[in-house]
């Protein structure tokens, strides 16, 4: 495991992936969030092809931060089963991971 990761999630609205975004990093739980999209998903749910609109935010963020922020994601989304998924960060610029693992403390 690596000590700084990226958690990407989608959902429903471009409202709903901002106020997302901002309120992991207010509460310290990402230093940085993207938003992008809409992007077309294509899933299988509930035993139905269903195709929808979405924004993906990707939050970067530490291996220690990754369960408070899985947390901060399911009580704030509105799908059943979000996707949540962390990917570690194998390498980087030092100074940006450093930055990471700075706004990811508590102060």
């Amino acid at each position: 495991m690596t000590d700084h990761v990226q958690v990407a999630t989608t959902i429903g609205s471009e409202e709903a992936a901002n106020t997302l975004a901002r309120s992991a990093v207010e509460a310290r739980l990402a230093a940085c969030a993207q938003v992008t999209g809409p992007v077309a998903s294509t899933y299988r749910w509930q035993g139905a092809v269903e195709t929808a609109a979405e924004w993906q935010v990707v939050f970067k963020t530490t291996a220690e931060a990754y369960a408070g922020l899985e947390s901060h994601i399911k009580a704030r989304h509105g799908y059943d089963v979000p996707e949540i998924v962390m990917v570690p960060i194998l390498g980087g610029d030092p100074d940006y991971l450093a930055w990471i693992a700075a706004e990811t403390r508590a102060p």
